[in-house]
């Protein structure tokens, strides 16, 4: 027996006294199991850029994949950095007048580095939004420089107002995972950019809309899957906990909304145009998705399939409206997908709220609350961004040359292609052996710009 205490004391030495510690409570179970549903949620937001990525590649010509590559790297590269310095500050820093915080730089005196994680990969889906509707003629350092203002100031100072304590949330604002806060902010600074830009060479002459098709569909179509796969960590681990009666419903809120609007925007391209537009179909997805994101914990089930479905319908006009009235020239319909669709997602929470909603015997008061969180998001952004954008202009050009552009991005930003394509036309590096400006350089990259013929022109004209 003295040999088995004797033994035992010695172990002892070696064992850490925490293994002696008091059982776990049931508070810090919960919080471990509340954190690390955080950290699985961020995980799958951060894989969101893989899906932004493919889909923005996939729907642009492959003169210009690394380029929308190197712009989605350095986008959550730049957003992650940022925020931590002076981002995440403004965004849930002590409230100044409701309008933003001056606190916690550097997460200087924060322990929820898990809640920081989550947001700051939200910041950098805000500003990767742009990435798509600027693709193929915007430069890539004006780029880099519109990331700085977007991530460091202009995004956190309105996830400030509607998630830091601001003003709109006092007044009652509902943005559960970010229909305006999010979306609606990176669509509007994509909106402005593209007027300072202007079109793609060739994509209006003659008073025509020439369609400049994606050169890989089914790498957009993963993009899209991607992305709906990662939005349910988008809503979800907007709950911010495990909560067993709140994320089961958010998420299945989430998947019918998409649904409910890839079935509408088939059907109703079907019914408009005579057939089912792909194309259309997988941005119907998306548009299904922001619509419901606002929403998502708020909404009864069959309320998320009524967003959808107007999602799906919106979503189709807008793209139309935008390209042949506007003639903002948007390679992927971002700003219809994160723009119009994130107004009707956020307005919808007016109406379908089983709490508050219109339409479930609430009254007008929340409807006017979020049309209002709309419209000063709007003005704010397009304030800032135009703002920020009209001083670089006046320094140097934020687009590329004509002959460049012409000749991809690829190679005059990188000095590299994407592909190797030695049996088409179509993408044929002719500028290693042509000079910039070459006739036919023009030639060769109109016909990739979808003129091959008359036939596919009109096909593809909307």
């Amino acid at each position: 027996m003295i040999k088995k205490i004797s033994a035992l004391s010695f172990l002892s030495l070696f064992v850490s006294t925490t293994a002696f510690a008091a059982s776990p409570t049931a508070e810090s179970v919960q919080a471990s199991v509340d954190s690390l549903w955080v950290m699985i949620a961020a995980v799958l937001v951060f894989f969101m850029h893989a899906g932004f990525a493919m889909v923005e590649t996939g729907f642009t010509r492959a003169k210009n994949s690394l380029n929308i590559l190197m712009k989605n790297f350095l986008t959550v590269a730049i957003a992650s950095v940022l925020y931590f310095i002076v981002g995440f500050a403004f965004m849930f820093g002590g409230t100044q007048g409701g309008i933003i915080g001056l606190d916690s730089f550097f997460l200087s005196g924060r322990e929820d580095i898990g809640f920081f994680l989550f947001q700051s990969v939200f910041a950098a889906t805000c500003a990767t939004i742009i990435s798509g509707a600027v693709a193929e003629r915007m430069k890539l350092k004006s780029y880099i420089l519109l990331t700085i203002a977007m991530t460091g100031i202009i995004y956190p100072i309105v996830g400030h107002w509607v998630w830091g304590g601001g003003w709109l949330s006092e007044l009652g604002f509902v943005d559960f995972a970010g229909s305006t806060v999010v979306h609606l902010t990176g669509a509007v600074g994509a909106f402005i950019t593209v007027l300072f830009l202007g079109a793609r060479v060739g994509k209006y002459s003659k008073g025509k809309v020439n369609v400049i098709p994606g050169h890989n569909i089914p790498i957009g179509a993963l993009g899209v899957f991607i992305l709906w796969f990662g939005w349910f960590g988008f809503n979800g681990g907007s709950s911010l906990a495990a909560d067993p009666t709140l994320v089961p419903q958010v998420i299945t809120t989430t998947l019918f909304s998409a649904s409910a609007a890839i079935l509408s925007s088939a059907f109703y391209t079907l019914f408009r145009y005579k057939r089912i537009d792909p194309s259309l179909t997988l941005n119907g997805a998306l548009g299904g998705l922001v619509g419901i994101t606002a929403g998502c914990a708020n909404v009864s089930l069959v309320g998320s399939l009524i967003i959808g479905l107007i999602a799906g319908v919106i979503l189709v006009e807008a793209v139309t409206f935008i390209d042949s009235k506007l003639k903002v020239d948007d390679p992927v319909g971002a700003i219809a997908v994160h723009g119009i669709c994130g107004v009707w997602g956020t307005v919808a929470v007016g109406l379908f709220d089983v709490q508050n909603g219109v339409l479930y015997g609430g009254g007008a008061t929340l409807l006017a609350t979020q049309a209002l969180g709309v419209i000063a998001v709007i003005a704010w952004t397009s304030i800032t961004v135009g703002g920020f954008l009209y001083i670089v202009t006046r320094v140097s050009s934020i687009r590329v040359s004509r002959e460049e552009e012409l000749s991809g991005l690829d190679f005059t930003e990188h000095g590299s292609n994407a592909y190797e394509l030695k049996d088409t036309v179509l993408e044929s590096n002719v500028s290693s052996v042509s000079p910039f400006g070459s006739d036919l350089v023009e030639r060769l990259n109109s016909i990739g710009s979808g003129q091959m013929s008359d036939r596919v022109n009109q096909r593809n004209t909307i």
